[in-house]
């Protein structure tokens, strides 16, 4: 299988973290979206353990909210004693109401507007990711309005390519994120942010894509953001205590993918970057990063019921179900590939060679091309895997059909942590 908390059991059903899938999509309905909450917690344990004893005291992971943003991922983020990262107030908010100290916090974002800015520092951010000029001066006024300071950090954009998929690259010159060292411009707004009163700037931050499989881009990335550090001692005397080398590390979809060992990476990572520091002869700030795909998204799987089975004469056959692209919109933003089971005869031979598609007025709603299941039938339930990243997140209501329920699995007992989503609420705004 995939992943190791996916199985196959005596009845033929598919398994997750040891449970039967066709049993819970039975009692609480479908479309269901699953997270297996001691696959999180491990992975999040792996991060902290291999960060601690290759960077040393004082490194440690975020939680990229972006990934996976209900009130019960905070929980956990809490007692695994991670901090956070956030890019609304709307993730701020619902960490908050999870009971997560927002001192420990990080508030990123391209466009923070007034009000954004205002309602981190009131609610006591821990620290700003600054993006721009634009945004630092905003924060700068409203501070000195309030009569406060805040510990930011500054995005900077090193201007690499990590080989990924264009859609997910976030670290290049020509990007809407950070000031471009290349350009001049990060050394323009730290000279600025460091003539600031109010300004408590503490390090940098970059983050250059997702979906990467090896050390190197992020090496690559450290190696630049040293250099610009010692540039920036040199110039200012401005030495800083932290470096945030963002998220990003990959994960396996699909058997092609390669098997990533977490800590095996960044074990590889903190040796170059301890050598590149002491070779440029800096003091290597503590690191942070911010995973987010790499924490949640084996630890999903979300259930469909089967419904139409069409075949056109010459052409393909379609399996459609009772989600789809408002739960799942990855397939018709990025063509994400996925792994998918038929839940109900999971030992079955897989010999229909099919398009899973959704249930929306819209032709561009598809889980997944040219996969081969046994031949479904109406009712069965069919499983998408490693789905905890960037669905429940980019849920919408196209259609207007509801989102899914989401239930935790922990030590064999499974609890509803997100109720359903009824035809209530999706118009309790309206007037």
């Amino acid at each position: 299988m995939l992943h190791k908390n996916i199985a196959i059991n005596k009845e033929g059903h598919l398994t997750f973290a040891g449970q039967d899938v066709v049993s819970l999509a039975e009692k609480y309905g479908t479309p269901l979206m699953l997270l297996d909450e001691d696959r999180i917690r491990e992975n999040i344990r792996v991060y902290k353990k291999a960060m601690t004893e290759c960077f040393g005291e004082g490194s440690f992971p975020l939680f990229a909210s972006k990934a996976l943003c209900f009130k019960g991922i905070y929980r956990i983020a809490k007692e695994e004693g991670i901090g956070v990262d956030a890019v609304s107030v709307g993730e701020l908010y619902t960490a908050e109401a999870a009971g997560f100290d927002l001192s420990k916090a990080y508030f990123h974002g391209n466009n923070k507007t007034d009000a954004d800015i205002a309602f981190g520092v009131s609610h006591g951010v821990g620290t700003f990711v600054v993006d721009n000029t634009d945004e630092l001066l905003a924060l700068e006024k409203h501070l000195s309005e309030v009569g406060k300071r805040q510990r930011v950090l500054l995005r900077i954009s090193p201007g690499i390519d990590p080989h990924t998929f264009k859609a997910v690259v976030t670290g290049s010159v020509d990007s809407k994120f950070g000031s471009p060292i290349a350009t001049g411009q990060a050394e323009e707004i730290t000279r600025l942010a460091l003539s600031l009163k109010n300004i408590d700037l503490v390090g940098f931050h970059c983050h250059i894509g997702s979906q990467i499989f090896d050390h190197e881009p992020f090496t690559e990335a450290a190696d630049i953001m040293l250099h610009f550090i010692a540039l920036i001692r040199a110039k200012t005397g401005f030495v800083p205590t932290e470096l945030n080398l963002g998220g990003g590390l990959g994960v396996r979809y699909i058997e092609s993918h390669p098997h990533i060992d977490y800590a095996e990476v960044i074990g590889e990572m903190a040796a170059i970057i301890k050598l590149r520091a002491a070779e440029i002869g800096i003091d290597l700030p503590k690191i942070v990063l911010e995973p987010g795909r790499s924490l949640v998204a084996d630890a999903g799987m979300t259930l469909y019921t089967v419904g139409s089975i069409k075949s056109i004469t010459g052409y393909k056959n379609y399996v459609s179900i009772d989600g789809g692209m408002p739960d799942n919109p990855r397939y018709a933003l990025y063509e994400s590939p996925y792994t998918l089971y038929l839940a109900s005869r999971a030992n079955a031979e897989a010999n229909f060679p099919c398009s899973v598609v959704g249930r929306c007025c819209e032709s561009g709603d598809i889980i997944q091309e040219g996969v081969t299941l046994p031949k479904p039938v109406r009712g069965e339930i069919l499983a998408v895997a490693v789905t905890g990243a960037y669905n429940y997140s980019m849920a919408s209501n196209y259609n207007r059909i509801p989102r899914p329920a989401i239930v935790l699995l922990k030590g064999g007992k499974d609890s509803l942590a997100v109720r359903r989503e009824s035809n209530e609420d999706m118009i309790k705004n309206e007037v």
